[in-house]
Formats: structure tokens, C-alpha cells, sequence
């Protein structure tokens, strides 16, 4: 599915209360972000439960500095290479990019995204920043939908 298609699957599995406009609005910023990364599917890491698998990780150089990511695999061989997939709980799950980066908007407890890009390498990936996307739609919400403002500003 390329990155139109899955605009359009994100748009027609959208609730009917507005969504569906909105998913329409952002969908620049989900395709620009998802047209930088390699692959046009990933392999997220769930529970039996469908919840997607939070890895926290500590910065040595700052105790108590954390910061909650999920990867991205582009395989589902390289899913299970991971070290969390040794739990029998845990499945690897195909996911549309565009998705995965719709998803994220709603995830409050995650910081960022980790796209491993290179099939076999889980060394080096590219990462997403919750925030850095957010800034993103905003900026699409503000260009369809700007401010009211008052010309009776005085």
C-alpha cells in the first residue's frame, strides 16, 4: 500500500465525529515524515492484547533522565531479533507508516518513534519525536483552520 492508500484506509476507518476531516488535514504531515523513512510498513512489537510494546531507556550521562520510544522494525525477522520479543507474549505486527505516526499523536506516554531502516542492523535508527510531529500538524490544523482574531483589537 503506498502512502495515498493509507491516507485513504486511515480516513475511511475513521470515526464519524470529525476525525475523518481532520485525518484529511494532517495527512500532508504524515506523508511528508513518513516519505523520509525507508519502508512503507513497519513491524511494531504487541501484546497479546494489541498494545503496543513502550521500551524505556535511561540516559547514563544523566541519571534519571528517560525516555519512552517504540521501534519500528522493516522485518518481521528483525522484530524478533529484538531482545523484548524473547517474551512469548509478544508479537510482531505489520503497520502502515502513516498509521504508525497517526497512532503516535494519541500515545501520551510516548516520546518518540525508532524506525530501524537497515534490514539486519537494530543498531542505528531513525527517530521521531512525539513532540517534533505534533508541531508538525499543528502547523497543517493552524493553515486549514487559523485563529479567529478580533479586529477589535484595541
Amino acid at each position: 500500500m503506498d502512502l495515498d492508500q493509507q491516507i485513504q484506509v486511515l480516513i475511511q476507518d475513521a470515526p464519524q465525529d470529525g476525525t475523518a476531516d481532520l485525518v484529511v488535514t494532517i495527512a500532508p504531515a504524515l506523508k511528508l515524515l513518513a516519505g523520509q523513512l525507508r519502508h512503507l510498513q513497519y513491524y511494531i512489537l504487541q501484546t497479546l492484547e494489541q498494545n503496543w510494546l513502550l521500551t524505556t531507556l535511561s540516559n547514563s550521562a544523566q541519571p534519571g533522565v528517560e525516555k519512552r520510544v517504540i521501534y519500528a522494525f522493516p522485518t518481521s525477522r528483525d522484530a524478533t531479533r529484538s531482545p523484548a520479543a524473547k517474551d512469548m507474549q509478544i508479537v510482531a505486527v505489520a503497520v502502515p507508516v502513516t498509521h504508525i505516526l497517526f497512532q503516535m499523536m494519541a500515545m501520551d506516554t510516548v516520546d518518540s518513534l525508532v524506525f530501524f531502516e537497515t534490514v539486519g542492523n537494530l543498531e542505528k535508527g531513525t527517530e521521531i519525536l512525539r513532540q517534533d510531529l505534533q508541531t508538525l500538524v499543528q502547523e497543517h490544523l493552524r493553515q486549514r483552520f487559523p485563529p479567529n482574531i478580533s479586529s477589535n483589537i484595541a
